[in-house]
């Protein structure tokens, strides 16, 4: 009986050790290798705003968009405050359930355009800020603070948002 028990424990020893440990997916999966290089550069020059957003954009693209903003909150001020990273801060927090504070950050992007005319703020860029704008004011009005979990309001919001007048002459 000894011997029996010894041999059933010694074969599952060799089971578990021949099994190995398993290994875990990467949180970022695929997109780990393209982000070392960026994550570099932001560590280098913490003050240069477009490593900030080509790094935050990456996280975002990655849907990561928790690490987007924990990277964008950490940043100096002066980077926070480029028009273009708070566009970027915007879609992390929406993309995030956070619509009202998604809204206040692209209405800082829109004050900031509009202010002052050193400010680097391209026509992409106010436009893309302008209409997200005005989506996200719309989802906050039909009272949506996550997007994502209502697929159906959230396509109602952007329709509202997005929809033209047109006239016809005659």
């Amino acid at each position: 009986m000894r011997v029996w028990n010894v041999a059933v424990l010694a074969g599952v020893a060799g089971l578990w050790v021949a099994s190995g440990t398993q290994r875990e997916r990467p949180v970022l999966g695929e997109a780990t290798s393209a982000l070392a290089p960026l994550e570099g550069r932001v560590a280098m020059q913490p003050a240069d705003a477009h490593a900030t957003r080509d790094l935050a954009q990456a996280y975002l693209d990655a849907a990561s968009p928790g690490l987007a903003l924990a990277m964008v909150e950490r940043a100096p001020l002066a980077v926070r405050r480029e028009p273009a990273i708070e566009h970027t801060y915007a879609r992390a927090l929406l993309d995030q359930g956070r619509a009202i504070d998604a809204l206040a950050a692209e209405r800082r992007v829109l004050d900031a355009c509009a202010g002052d005319p050193a400010t680097p703020c391209d026509a992409w860029l106010l436009a893309s800020a302008t209409r997200r704008a005005d989506i996200l004011a719309e989802l906050v009005q039909l009272g949506i603070e996550d997007a994502q979990a209502h697929p159906e309001a959230s396509a109602v919001a952007y329709h509202n948002a997005t929809r033209e007048a047109r006239l016809a002459l005659q």
